[in-house]
């Protein structure tokens, strides 16, 4: 009875119908011939108890001797039971069914979709993301596994999945299990996903978990049938690990790398976390890879004039190697990708390459009010060169060289190792410094394994800004947060950088997730050498007072060895990528361009650019 019972609905069906008509059959017989109105024949008595044993339902209804009546009342009895038996059954089957539908224990039968292993704070921020990517597709999905109950899951992202649209195109399915189960794994259909991204949970055995699920994924998937895979470890000394359990191909992230990278170029360039933000979420304009026919031969410096509604960036070897920010003369290969600044996948609009003209000059325009145009600046007498190798043209405007850092955590030495090698002298604090505009200040979180570190930034923040309010200055100030949800919270001024490190990775994986050639490209952008995303006046590409289309200001940045991706106008703070090339504006002393860059090299152009001789009419 128990090895039957537990076989499920169907095969307890088919033994309690077996057990009914071994009763149902011979008493449907008997009542057969003992009516005197049966058939005479064989063939027409046992026609007889057939329709008999198809009408049992028929609760009794025989008259007669007393021994008829009995077993029309045994007949009404066994339909009863078999009925009430069946309903049960079916009932208990389908229960049991919308309790694994509830408890998310059902399989993916999707193929394509985006697949999340684990959960931590930065799985509402990726699914947000993943859900955006996927808006422009049809029958698109992402799905959750998580060790967690399904509906507590579907409810902290019930708000997400409203953001992106009430999920009219993309759907979201969560699922509970273990990621490193490998039947929990078999269930989520891994081999037809798209993409798996592998986080890290909230645990302090997180990053072991996380070789565990990629060991468990190797195994379900194998090595023959490769899947696009995007893991991120806390430590960087489980990188190495992680990606030797990965498996060729993959992607591992170091979070406390990339978080130590961010705070410092904040540091270094005050109000650049908005624009990593703006640039790495999938709203508004983001990088993309494209192969377009028909370019090949042309020169970098081409192809960013020919673009009509995108920014480039780069270029992809083929070999997947990124190149950022090439010189002009740099040619695109045969089998090169461009890296493009715009609002979606669609390919941008490339016009044909323009016929050769002299240099442009600064002139009075004609009376038809064309775009201005202008050269370099003339050369004057280059100022001697600092003693920081490391300097920038923030160091010529006299910036401030000294952080002073609150707080600390493991992320520390890598802080204050990434700030020395940039030239700048990090000093722990323990008491709230007095504010002086000279200094910065830095606000680490932690420390390390208190349940909420972002108590101590929030603690902080408002200390120091008591201390503003009292002495009337200002410092400016970089604070690490980990939760994107305490960011309201935060007593945050406009000199203040909040950077989250969660949201800015889970934001970094979406993207490499979607697009695997982007994570060289990303990983030049957050590294202390090379080409990174830098904030320049305006009015080191143009005079003050200029009117010119961002166009005229892409073309300027690319002479001096930049590429220009965006604007921050000096009355927001919110920058703006890829913006419309055509429109003109009035470029003013407060205007920030927004430019990718060599690092670590003083450059002779990196000084505010000389008024031109003849004078330019709006």
């Amino acid at each position: 009875m128990d090895r039957t019972v537990v076989k499920g609905m169907t095969t307890a069906a088919g033994w309690l119908a077996l057990v009914c008509l071994a009763v149902v059959a011979p008493a449907s017989a008997l009542l057969v011939w003992t009516d005197n109105r049966s058939p005479d024949t064989v063939q027409g008595k046992v026609a007889t108890v057939w329709r008999t044993v198809g009408q049992t339902l028929r609760l009794g209804g025989e008259v007669g001797p007393p021994l008829r009546m009995v077993l029309s009342v045994l007949l009404a009895l066994v339909s009863l039971l078999y009925v009430s038996t069946l309903v049960g059954l079916v009932t208990t089957a389908i229960t049991d069914r919308l309790t694994e539908l509830q408890r998310g224990q059902s399989t993916v039968v999707e193929r394509g979709h985006s697949l999340v292993l684990g959960w931590s704070e930065q799985t509402p921020t990726l699914v947000a993301e993943l859900l955006a990517a996927h808006a422009q597709r049809r029958n698109s999905a992402v799905v959750v596994l998580a060790d967690r109950d399904k509906l507590d899951m579907e409810r902290e992202l019930r708000a997400v999945l409203i953001a992106a649209g009430g999920g009219r195109r993309v759907r979201l399915l969560c699922r509970r299990g273990r990621p490193a189960d490998p039947a929990a794994l078999a269930r989520v259909s891994p081999a037809a996903a798209g993409a798996v991204v592998v986080l890290p949970p909230d645990t302090p055995e997180a990053d072991t978990q996380v070789v565990k699920t990629l060991l468990a994924l190797r195994a379900v998937v194998g090595d023959t049938r490769p899947v696009r895979v995007v893991a991120a470890v806390r430590q960087t000394r489980y990188v190495a690990t992680a990606r030797l359990a990965a498996g060729p191909g993959a992607v591992v992230l170091d979070v406390d790398g990339i978080a130590a990278r961010t705070l410092v170029q904040c540091v270094i360039e005050p109000g650049l976390s908005l624009v990593l933000e703006d640039l790495l979420d999938f709203a508004g304009a983001e990088l993309h890879v494209h192969r377009v026919p028909g370019l090949a031969g042309r020169t970098f410096a081409d192809l960013r004039a020919a673009c009509v509604d995108a920014c480039v960036v780069g270029l992809v070897r083929p070999d997947g190697s990124p190149l950022l920010n090439p010189p002009p003369q740099t040619v695109l290969g045969p089998g090169d990708a461009v890296v493009v600044l715009a609002e979606d996948e669609t390919p941008p609009t490339w016009t044909e390459p323009p016929a050769a003209s002299p240099p442009p000059t600064w002139t009075e325009p004609p009376a038809a009010s064309l775009p201005p145009t202008w050269t370099e600046p003339p050369a004057a007498p280059s100022p001697p060169p600092p003693s920081v190798k490391t300097a920038t043209s923030a160091d010529l405007r006299a910036a401030p060289r000294r952080v002073l850092v609150l707080g600390w955590n493991r992320r520390g030495p890598e802080v204050v190792d990434g700030l020395a090698r940039n030239g700048w002298e990090a000093v722990r604090e323990q008491a709230l410094p007095a504010p002086d505009p000279d200094h910065h200040v830095l606000v680490l979180g932690g420390p390390d394994g208190h349940p909420d570190p972002d108590e101590h930034t929030l603690v902080t923040l408002l200390g120091l800004r008591a201390a503003e309010r009292e002495s009337g200055h200002r410092s400016p100030t970089v604070a690490e947060l980990t939760d994107a949800q305490h960011r309201p919270l935060a007593p945050a001024g406009p000199h203040t950088d909040l950077v989250v490190g969660g949201r800015l990775v889970g934001l970094l994986m979406a993207q490499v997730s979607q697009t695997v050639e982007l994570a060289a490209a990303f990983d030049e952008l957050f590294s202390p050498t090379g080409n990174a995303v830098r904030l320049r006046p305006a009015t080191d590409y143009v005079p003050a007072g200029t009117e010119a289309p961002f166009a005229a200001l892409v073309e300027a940045a690319g002479r001096q060895g930049a590429t220009a991706l965006g604007y921050r106008p000096g009355d927001s703070r919110v920058p703006l990528l890829n913006p419309p090339k055509t429109g003109t504006r009035r470029w003013s002393h407060e205007d920030t361009l927004i430019v990718v860059t060599t690092t670590g090299i003083l450059q002779p152009h990196e000084r505010p650019a000389q008024p031109a001789d003849t004078p330019v009419s709006p």
